[in-house]
């Protein structure tokens, strides 16, 4: 559960980059581009912890 936490947190720290990037260079400027496949990356590891630990709580 801690882990999840903690990934929130780089979720949100990142989502708030992305945005500031995007503000700054553009919606498709390489830096935002680059920015939002971290936060893809976040993201899919933050839903794939997510899955282990529901499956680890119902023992499924």
């Amino acid at each position: 559960m801690e882990e999840l936490n903690m990934l929130t947190k780089e979720i949100e720290s990142k989502r708030q980059e992305m945005l500031k990037l995007s503000m700054t260079f553009g919606f498709s400027s390489p830096q935002t581009i680059q920015c939002s496949q971290e936060l893809d990356q976040l993201l899919n590891e933050y839903e794939k912890l997510k899955k282990t630990e529901s499956t680890l709580q119902t023992g499924t």
